[in-house]
């Protein structure tokens, strides 16, 4: 595991505290990239309280206008979820999501996107994820603090960089760097404007088979060389539909 690759994201945090409050539980567990999407209020003197001696953490946090910006360069993205899908997606709970965020950052960057303190990731949000985090809490009172969530994934995380023996990263020698989410991202538009160029997509009737796709690639995780020849098979198939439509 490197920790240098794991950032925490903060998606729209309303309260200041709360964000002192995972600077301090991240800086507890080793961490320390800090992101913050869209902050309502930061800096903000209320954020350092709650830091203690976190002070640093919040210096460094990097502010971005939205979570693109903030994960357009990782190749891994895990999003916390706190309730079922309309589509199912993988996930796994902290201990188990843990183990992945750890394997992926031998070499690779990985960000673990947490939501509105009311409401969590919206659905756009949760399909830019390769994964989903639920953290198990007993059915008569469910409600986490944004802290607590955080200290708990950045506490598996402690437990397993603390291991004896780490867990074997299936990918250490692999040829190719995986793709970043900003490139998936265009993978996913052109993709979908292909699909509607063959009409076997309907724009205005989508239905979610973009949704359904996300999730098998966000599965299967491509590296960029595997995108780049997908995305030469695309543009292949569009030149075949304009001479077809000039024919």
């Amino acid at each position: 595991m490197n920790p240098d690759n794991i950032r925490i994201v903060l998606v729209h945090t309303t309260h200041p505290g709360n964000i002192g409050g995972v600077a301090r539980a991240m800086k507890n567990m080793g961490l320390h990239r800090l992101y913050l999407v869209a902050p309502a209020s930061f800096p903000n003197e209320q954020a350092n309280r709650r830091a203690v001696s976190a002070d640093d953490l919040l210096d460094g946090a990097i502010v971005t206008d939205t979570l693109e910006e903030a994960i357009g360069d990782c190749q891994f993205v895990v999003g916390t979820s706190a309730r079922e899908r309309r589509i199912p997606w993988p996930l796994l709970d902290a201990r188990q999501c843990a183990a992945r965020v750890a394997e992926a950052s031998a070499a690779e960057q990985v960000a673990v996107v947490f939501g509105r303190e009311d409401r969590g990731l919206t659905n756009e949000e949760l399909k830019q994820c390769n994964l989903h985090l639920n953290i198990p809490t007993s059915s008569e009172y469910s409600s986490l603090n944004l802290g607590m969530a955080v200290q708990i994934v950045a506490y598996e995380l402690r437990m397993l960089r603390a291991a004896p023996e780490k867990p074997a990263v299936e990918t250490e020698n692999w040829d190719t760097p995986f793709a970043s989410r900003e490139n998936m991202e265009r993978f996913y538009t052109h993709l979908e404007e292909t699909l509607i160029d063959i009409d076997f997509l309907d724009p205005a009737a989508p239905r979610q088979l973009m949704s359904r796709l996300r999730r098998l690639y966000g599965r299967v995780r491509l590296d960029e060389m595997e995108l780049n020849i997908l995305r030469g098979i695309l543009t292949e198939t569009q030149k075949w539909v304009e001479r077809d439509s000039k024919d």
